[in-house]
């Protein structure tokens, strides 16, 4: 063979080992669900266990005429948010207005414990905390 072949043969192979490392086709159908409710002043469930590598699909629920978020900076920078969603997280927390849902479609991060809370005044205080541990 030629030397110019080699250069279109290596990058033709680099290409096709790659491919399969990315994330290209999570299945998002598969997602479990996950509900969880903000209220005057807990999340319901406040401790949430996942699955590393897992879809979920977050249902977020404020049952307050008050609005609520759902603080986890750290979990939310770690976990591979569906790109559809993903402007849905802003400064890694979700916000919600009294009355209103919003479905967050994530795959859980890498193991560890993450702590969650509600940054409005004075509502972690109040006991609007949790934490997500993912195995």
């Amino acid at each position: 063979m030629s030397h110019v072949q080699w250069p279109a043969i290596l990058a033709a192979l680099i290409l096709a080992s790659t491919a399969g490392a990315q994330p290209e086709a999570d299945n998002w159908s598969g997602a479990r669900l996950v509900t969880i409710r903000l209220s005057s002043f807990r999340f319901e469930p406040a401790d949430i266990v996942l699955e590393h590598g897992r879809p979920y699909r977050f249902h977020f629920v404020n049952d307050a005429s008050g609005g609520h978020d759902f603080a986890g900076k750290e979990f939310f920078a770690q976990a591979r948010i569906k790109p559809e969603d993903a402007a849905k997280v802003e400064g890694g927390r979700v916000e919600l207005s009294g009355g209103e849902s919003v479905d967050v479609r994530l795959i859980a991060p890498l193991p560890g414990q993450f702590k969650i809370r509600c940054t409005h005044f004075m509502h972690s205080m109040l006991g609007m905390t949790g934490r997500i541990v993912v195995q």
